[in-house]
């Protein structure tokens, strides 16, 4: 009878531990498909905000970034998708106030992380290291910065009063033909443009690389696009003295730097003079800069007559 229990025993355990071992295998599986969001403090001064929090564990800002690096190689060596979103103190201090949250404590910073992976501004981790990510997310938080006050000021705007047209979404459009010329007249290669406007309460800043293969449509972030179209329409909109600035990267050819101010709610091309000048000129001090070897300063390409934006 002992004998017959303890066989008993053992089958009862294995099947346990198959059942156990089988549970956790298909709790790894679904982890992998459930995405991760990860805050993370950019800059020195918002990592020394949160150093008022006594539950907040770090104290030296590299440190904190190279935990954050291995935390992210961590996820993905799980097969895990993760995102990484900016965390701002200012904003985390708002939202726990506004849903009554204690904001010394990991359980709230949790539920933030949560609230700005929806909205704010987020980059997919592909492995690239923490040196490049931080920029990247920087980057990708200005961008949204911009796009949402220029959408903002278009909205605003309201409609023509001589032909009744809404003027921020005819100035959308318009910046959108414009952008499409733009890429088309580039040509083949690599490009990166700069779309600047200024407003009453800050300057508004767009950059967007795209590339173009011979016989193709040109390639680019649709985020980027977003904001480059954006930010040119509030130009032709408020007619202000803005400008864009296009550099096309080919291979074995020297890079090719091209230019157009905004004149009336139109890009009007400047001459190879003025892009030289434009290029070589400090923008807050004046001064001469001197010009790049192996680039080619050229006048701005006529781009097809638009019809007012309203």
């Amino acid at each position: 009878m002992a004998q017959t229990n303890n066989t008993t025993n053992r089958t009862t355990n294995r099947t346990k531990n198959r059942t156990t071992q089988r549970s956790r295998s298909l709790r790894r599986a679904l982890r992998r498909e459930v995405p991760s969001t990860v805050g993370l403090l950019a800059d020195e001064q918002d990592f020394a905000a949160m150093r008022c929090y006594d539950t907040f564990a770090f104290d030296d800002h590299q440190v904190y970034l190279d935990q954050i690096d291995g935390l992210l190689r961590s996820l993905t060596s799980q097969g895990v998708h993760t995102t990484v979103a900016l965390f701002d103190p200012a904003e985390y201090a708002d939202f726990c106030e506004a849903s009554g949250l204690d904001p010394d404590s990991a359980d709230s910073r949790t539920r933030f992380t949560a609230d700005i992976a929806s909205a704010g501004a987020c980059v997919l981790y592909g492995g690239q290291s923490i040196e490049h990510l931080v920029p990247q997310l920087i980057n990708e938080a200005v961008n949204q910065a911009t796009w949402e006050y220029a959408t903002m000021l278009l909205a605003g705007l309201g409609e023509c009063a001589d032909c009744g047209a809404d003027v921020g979404q005819s100035a959308f459009a318009q910046a959108s033909r414009r952008l499409l010329h733009l890429l088309e007249g580039a040509g083949p290669g690599v490009h990166h443009l700069v779309c600047s406007v200024p407003t009453e309460d800050e300057p508004l800043l767009a950059v967007l690389h795209a590339e173009r293969l011979t016989g193709q449509p040109a390639r680019l972030d649709h985020a980027e696009g977003a904001a480059f179209i954006t930010v040119l329409a509030a130009g032709i909109a408020t007619e202000s003295p803005g400008g864009v600035v296009l550099r096309t990267s080919g291979r074995g050819e020297a890079d090719r730097v091209h230019g157009w101010k905004l004149n009336g709610g139109r890009l009007a091309p400047l001459t190879a003079g003025e892009v030289f000048n434009a290029y070589c000129t400090d923008a807050e001090t004046g001064d001469p800069v001197a010009p790049e070897s192996g680039v080619e300063y050229c006048a701005g390409f006529a781009l097809p007559e638009e019809e007012p934006h309203h």
